[in-house]
């Protein structure tokens, strides 16, 4: 035990290994509160199908060599968390299946590009990796984890602001209209947060793995609670802890983060599930 305190005590005065470690807690917290908002609106795989866009929009980037894909891939992520969640109940696709077409065409598309078009001699390697994560995590920039961490305050703060409002779209959008609350507003706002997340935890679990950083949390946290309040402080509360276990795990066994952060939330969902069956689960 002493040995891999001092392991990690040694990693830890690398300044990447802290800059990887503030950057999974900040995704780990927002992808957490906007996490019971999909849930209970029935939009868990939008985690999914929007990762699948913001991997298509990077392979047309990469072929593109632009010098910052962040210009195609966030606009074009949003664009899509848009026409997901604010097309309404007049949508002639609607909820799963939209999802579905989006997330499989746009993952088709980003491989063809990537195979049609790209120069890299490890086209193989490259997918995989902004798939299932990468060392990415691990090669963040001064300025690239002060952008994560402005966004992570944008994304907390607008939750905060809109408590209420996102309360109540989520448990019965109908009602919120007809009590006069602009319910396709907060729909757009819930939209633009979902994507911001997506694009940033591209880079912790990847694209494949985003959705569990978003439903296993607020899963859990349900198995145990029923007030909506108390789901969204024990769903942050869970995905920042298993996150920073995952990444500790990962830094000492040498694991995939993202693959390992999954594991360790599956883990705590099955703790919170044995919880729940002998607690009957708490209404605070």
């Amino acid at each position: 035990m002493i040995d891999i305190i001092d392991e990690l005590a040694l990693y830890f005065q690398y300044p990447f290994v802290r800059y990887a470690m503030i950057v999974g807690v900040l995704i780990a917290l927002c992808s957490s509160l906007l996490g019971v908002t999909l849930v209970l609106k029935h939009f868990s795989f939008i985690g999914d199908g929007l990762s699948h866009v913001a991997f298509g929009a990077m392979a047309v980037a990469t072929v593109l060599s632009l010098t910052n894909d962040m210009v195609l891939i966030l606009p074009v992520t949003l664009v899509s968390a848009i026409l997901l969640l604010c097309s309404g109940q007049n949508a002639r696709i609607k909820g799963d299946a939209a999802i579905a077409m989006i997330s499989v065409g746009a993952l088709a598309i980003g491989y063809l590009v990537m195979n049609v078009f790209s120069t890299s001699a490890n086209i193989t390697g490259d997918v995989c990796s902004t798939l299932f994560g990468s060392t990415s995590i691990l090669t963040l920039t001064k300025t690239e984890v002060w952008l994560c961490v402005g966004l992570s305050v944008v994304v907390i703060a607008v939750f905060i602001l809109f408590y209420n409002k996102i309360f109540a779209v989520t448990f019965d959008e109908k009602f919120a209209m007809a009590t006069g609350s602009k319910a396709k507003i907060y729909n757009l706002l819930i939209a633009v947060i979902i994507a911001l997340i997506i694009v940033l935890a591209m880079n912790l679990v990847g694209a494949l793995l985003i959705s569990a950083l978003v439903i296993f949390p607020a899963l859990s946290a349900m198995r145990v609670y029923k007030s909506f309040k108390s789901v969204v402080i024990c769903s942050a509360v869970v995905s920042v802890v298993c996150a920073m276990l995952g990444m500790l795990v990962s830094t000492v066994a040498g694991t995939p983060v993202g693959s390992t952060i999954v594991v360790v939330d599956m883990v705590a969902f099955a703790m919170f599930c044995g919880i729940g069956m002998f607690a009957g689960g708490v209404r605070a």
